[in-house]
């Protein structure tokens, strides 16, 4: 089989989604909805990905250089679209026509349709499903030896008769062709029905008047060709994705407790036996090792995190997360926090661009920001690495194995030498030399006799009356 070209049709405005943004740059499962096909397209071998855009040139943000981008310039059917991408369609190759709005499709549907097309040396290939509801779709016209003689739209009143509204079997719009037939009779389809628009399946009778065959590639699985035209459309397949998701995951030997309660991106990838806890929503380009326990309540966006590690009730963003690692519960590390293996972050404590280096630990109700710390340093409660002074930020340096006591302020730029100390509640802004206690807090002083002179001061005040206010009384 040679490599087909693949049109994605992408230029309608989307106007039932009531929504600013392209319809097809709503997410599904952390992608762009355009990104799905063009993933199924290259996953099944595409030579050539074309995505035919409208005049606006909306999807171009979403779409990498391997994809060629052709433009309709009028709404005015998907024939009119597929004539716009004429340029990239190599006559001699089989051609892939998709919907953008249709993003369930599978890379083996497509590999399976042009191998179909190609085997039985047709014109044209439809993809059909039969619906038990097949309201608003094309319906299947098949002739007696069973290839397909047309598909009558159902748009409008007077498209379809009776008879024909009741075929349940329906053109989803993906079809397959060669390329030189489909290049000619597109330039015969006109607009002869209720819309004005030039319908892609009109190609169909022209070419069964050239005495070619059209025949059907019908779909087990409908679901593949369910499309998307509002939200409520959206929330549909996203369901369907998502439950394809865990059922990948979970069939490759990860284990995801309730894929009811758990969000995982379609490029997330998870090692083999990770246990996805309840209320997990792994996101972007996430990559979690083998052996993990994720949750419950994490949060992984485009986050790194080594075998065997432990996140639980944490957010992590752009995190790269060791091997044997903890974290959690309740902790927060931002971008750029990097935990080395055996690291550390517990309860309340928030990490940003910092490195904790293998072992160290900050168990709990800290601030790391901007700052190295060496290895099997700990990091006491009440931590805060003072960073930014009002004007720039500043890096902490904390050696190897270093005692950081509680209530310890580190004030940029410092340095603390390895094996050192600091004494409880410092406030250390000169560096501490290695092996050295910083101790920087006032001396204590206790004013003996105090709480008793205090009860007998406020006894007074209320024995004594107030002072009077305003003018006297007169005699």
């Amino acid at each position: 089989m040679t490599a087909p070209v693949v049109v994605i049709l992408a230029a309608g405005h989307g106007t039932r989604m009531r929504s600013a943004m392209p319809k097809l740059l709503h997410e599904l499962c952390g992608r762009p909805m355009i990104a799905w096909s063009v993933a199924a397209a290259r996953e099944a071998g595409a030579g050539k990905v074309v995505v035919v855009d409208g005049p606006e040139r909306q999807l171009g943000a979403a779409l990498d250089s391997g994809v060629v981008v052709a433009i309709q310039r009028e709404a005015l059917g998907t024939a009119d679209a597929v004539k716009a991408a004429a340029a990239q369609i190599d006559p001699g190759a089989t051609v892939i026509i998709l919907h953008g709005d249709v993003p369930l499709i599978s890379a083996h549907t497509i590999r399976s349709l042009a191998e179909d097309h190609e085997r039985q040396r047709a014109a044209a290939t439809l993809v059909t499903a039969v619906l038990a509801d097949p309201s608003g779709y094309g319906r299947i016209v098949r002739a007696p030896d069973g290839t397909i003689e047309r598909v009558v739209e159902t748009k409008s009143p007077g498209d379809a008769t009776e008879h024909e509204l009741h075929i349940r079997e329906v053109n989803t719009g993906i079809l397959a062709f060669e390329g030189a037939e489909l290049l000619a009779a597109l330039e015969e389809v006109r607009g002869d029905n209720a819309q004005g628009e030039l319908y892609l399946p009109d190609v169909l009778p022209v070419l069964r008047s050239r005495e070619r065959t059209v025949v059907a590639h019908q779909l087990s699985d409908a679901s593949e060709t369910l499309g998307v035209n509002d939200r409520v459309a959206l929330a549909d397949v996203l369901a369907i994705a998502q439950r394809r998701i865990h059922l990948r995951h979970m069939l490759a030997g990860v284990t995801v407790v309730d894929p009811r309660a758990t969000v995982i991106d379609a490029d997330v990838e998870i090692g083999q036996d990770t246990r996805i806890a309840p209320f997990s929503s792994l996101h972007g380009a996430t990559r979690i090792g083998a052996r993990c326990a994720i949750g419950p309540h994490a949060t992984l966006i485009d986050a790194s995190v080594g075998d065997e590690a432990t996140i639980i009730h944490s957010y992590l963003k752009e995190a790269d997360i060791g091997e044997r690692v903890s974290v959690g519960p309740f902790a927060y590390l931002r971008p750029g926090a990097v935990l080395r293996a055996g690291a550390k972050a517990g309860t309340f404590v928030e990490i940003k661009n910092s490195v904790l280096g293998p072992g160290a630990k900050v168990p709990h109700l800290s601030y790391v920001g901007d700052t190295d710390i060496g290895e099997r340093t700990n990091i006491g409660a009440g931590t805060i690495t003072a960073n930014y002074d009002g004007f720039r930020k500043h890096r902490t340096t904390i050696g190897a194995r270093v005692k950081v006591s509680v209530d310890t302020a580190l004030i940029a730029p410092v340095s603390v030498g390895d094996d050192a100390y600091t004494a409880a509640g410092s406030v250390i802004s000169k560096d501490v030399p290695p092996g050295a206690l910083g101790v920087a807090r006032a001396r204590q002083t206790n004013v003996e006799g105090y709480a008793e002179r205090r009860a007998r001061r406020e006894a007074a005040a209320l024995e004594t009356p107030p002072p009077m206010r305003g003018k006297p009384p007169r005699e």
